[in-house]
């Protein structure tokens, strides 16, 4: 859905003033980019027997079952609510993945729900 939002504003460049072409230029870039970065980075988290693996642009973490802390955050903003995943190894004060139900693909409670079943936390 972005890159087909970000080709849309990309051709919306050839109808509009100059300056506006610079606006719905870097609109265009932003959302194309994010759309190749989210086919890079598919599928963004993977449970392995080994543990979590999370993808991020520096690289695979994998985080051993019985060091994975998951929680589900919700927060509610501008009169929006969201929920969040969020993956911590309990070893490694410097490793916490937040993601998204745009990034899972799918509900972060229903995840949480499948890496208990899985083995984290054990």
């Amino acid at each position: 859905m972005t890159a087909v939002a970000g080709t849309g504003l990309a051709l919306a460049v050839l109808l509009v003033d100059p300056v506006g072409r610079a606006l719905v230029g870097g609109a265009a870039l932003l959302l194309l980019g994010l759309a190749v970065r989210d086919a890079v980075l598919r599928p963004r988290l993977l449970a392995g027997t080994d543990g979590v693996t999370v993808r991020g642009l520096g690289g695979p973490t994998t985080i051993p079952w019985p060091d994975v802390r998951v929680q589900v955050r919700t927060q509610r903003r501008w009169g929006l609510r969201s929920r969040t995943l969020e993956l911590e190894d309990r070893t490694d004060d410097a490793v916490l993945v937040v993601l998204g139900r745009r990034e899972l693909g799918a509900d972060p409670e229903a995840v949480a729900d499948a890496l208990y079943a899985a083995g984290a936390g054990t």
